[in-house]
């Protein structure tokens, strides 16, 4: 069973999390062979980064850490502050090795109150995540806040990007598989 964590980025509001939640539902209701897990940073008190090992830190730091270096798949959703990602989420990137999504599959969920900040994923989360060495979806989807009535979603065009998300990245988990196992086949030593 492989196992996708979703990370909700942000210490408040619920946007990004029912986003994030959406995609975990679907592939809960869908795919089988997935395990998921919600982390909400909200629900949790991470230290600031400090150069350590990740296996150093103790306590909310070190249980979130694990369940992240653990997954094999990940849905990272983030809302954009002035025009940027939280602080909270590059915190969590920053407690990480260099090498913390290597040869791992990840899609992105952006939250935002306007249109004006589409592509913050484009130009800050995607650089991060490739540094990091993560096999990246590239379409991410990106959900403004007029999307949302009482704390659901309710623009269908957003549930179905929301839902082919969670398509693509099962999809890129499988072919990401494949290769490895190519790999691995032809040179064994």
């Amino acid at each position: 069973m492989l196992k996708v964590i979703g990370i909700s980025g942000s210490v408040i509001g619920s946007k990004t999390r029912i986003a994030v939640e959406q995609i975990l539902n679907k592939l809960n209701d869908e795919h089988q062979e997935f395990k998921t897990e919600l982390i909400d940073l909200s629900d949790y008190e991470l230290v600031f980064s400090d150069g350590r090992d990740y296996r150093d830190y103790a306590g909310d730091t070190k249980t979130v850490l694990e369940k992240i270096m653990a997954a094999d798949a990940y849905i990272i959703g983030t809302p954009i502050f002035q025009a940027s990602i939280p602080g909270t989420l590059k915190n969590l990137f920053d407690l990480l090795p260099n090498e913390g999504f290597q040869n791992k599959v990840v899609g992105i969920v952006a939250t935002a109150g306007s249109s004006k900040h589409y592509l913050v994923p484009e130009h800050q989360l995607k650089p991060i995540l490739s540094y990091m060495k993560a096999v990246i979806i590239q379409k991410y989807v990106f959900v403004e806040e007029k999307s949302y009535y009482q704390k659901e979603i309710v623009d269908d065009d957003a549930v179905l990007r929301l839902n082919r998300l969670a398509d693509d990245l099962v999809h890129g988990v499988n072919v990401f598989r494949e290769i490895q196992k190519a790999k691995d086949s032809a040179f064994p030593f």
